[in-house]
């Protein structure tokens, strides 16, 4: 597991409750040495705030660098721009530079309307300073108008400036491998890091697909609609599934795997426990930093 990067997705918490959640869940999730976790930002910059104070929170806490997410949508260019300041400020050194999703009633009113448009804006204001991920869909974009189009928008992010690429989740591991050749046909050759989603909640991880366009596998949605209300069973099948899609994927190459935490350390942990992510540095613990440091 040497040089796997691992890393881990959150939220920011809109209650108190959520944020002791989350320190909770960073504190269980510290074992695993990840190289990241990283803080979503809202659609229409909703969360800008929020992303900010989770970003701090966890620095502040942690001893694993935080990488906020940041969306062009709703922003205005000179709003990026100080964002950007601030993250500097903070001392974060990676970014994830994404479009957005487009608020209902919104329309095209952003100043920067690709993903690859921020990424030029990144490069352009603050150099070589962040590593830069972008996102990328081996089961293609919902809005791309084909496969083919949909890798060339990730070769384009990547000639802007990307480093790195993540996915959206998925559960077809063959999806991924057929992504990645026809990523190395257009010459993109960047890590391309898959995203996990664990599956805990039946209900929940529908509800998402739905509105993402990740496909649930007619055989897994049968099976867990086969459980009903039996939790238990859902995360015992959903965690052998998750399992053995993360071992096709490393044994295949992959070059880490990104978790979709949903705030929550059990199921993420549970599965880097049966990886052997745990094995792969001594455990370590969350830390109060001090402000000298």
């Amino acid at each position: 597991m040497t040089g796997l990067v691992t890393s881990f997705e959150f939220f920011p918490p809109k209650t108190e409750e959520g944020k002791i959640t989350l320190q909770k869940t960073a504190t269980q999730l510290v074992t695993v040495h990840p190289q990241f976790f990283s803080v979503t930002f809202g659609a229409g910059g909703s969360t800008q705030t929020g992303t900010i104070e989770a970003v701090e929170m966890l620095q502040q806490k942690s001893p694993v660098p935080v990488t906020p997410h940041l969306s062009c949508v709703g922003m205005s260019r000179q709003q990026i721009l100080e964002t950007l300041i601030t993250y500097q400020k903070l001392g974060a050194t990676r970014i994830v530079a994404l479009r957005g999703d487009i608020p209902s009633g919104m329309g095209q009113s952003s100043e920067l309307r690709y993903a690859s448009d921020l990424v030029k804006l990144i490069r352009e204001a603050t150099g070589q300073h962040f590593h830069i991920d972008v996102a990328a869909y081996p089961e293609f974009h919902p809005q791309a108008e084909s496969a083919y189009d949909d890798v060339l928008n990730l070769k384009i992010k990547v000639e802007a400036g990307a480093n790195s690429a993540i996915t959206q989740y998925f559960y077809n591991p063959d999806a991924y491998f057929n992504f990645l050749d026809e990523c190395a046909k257009c010459q993109i050759f960047v890590p391309i890091v898959p995203g996990i989603m664990p599956i805990n909640c039946f209900a929940k991880l529908t509800r998402f697909s739905d509105a993402c366009g990740a496909e649930i596998p007619r055989w897994i949605r049968k099976r867990l609609e086969s459980f009903r209300d039996d939790a238990a069973s859902i995360q015992a099948f959903g965690l052998e599934v998750v399992y053995n899609l993360c071992q096709r994927l490393l044994s295949g190459g992959a070059p880490g795997l990104h978790f979709y935490t949903l705030n929550q350390a059990e199921p993420s942990l549970n599965l880097a426990k049966m990886l052997g992510l745990l094995a792969a540095a001594p455990a370590g613990k969350l830390v109060e930093r001090s402000s000298q440091g």
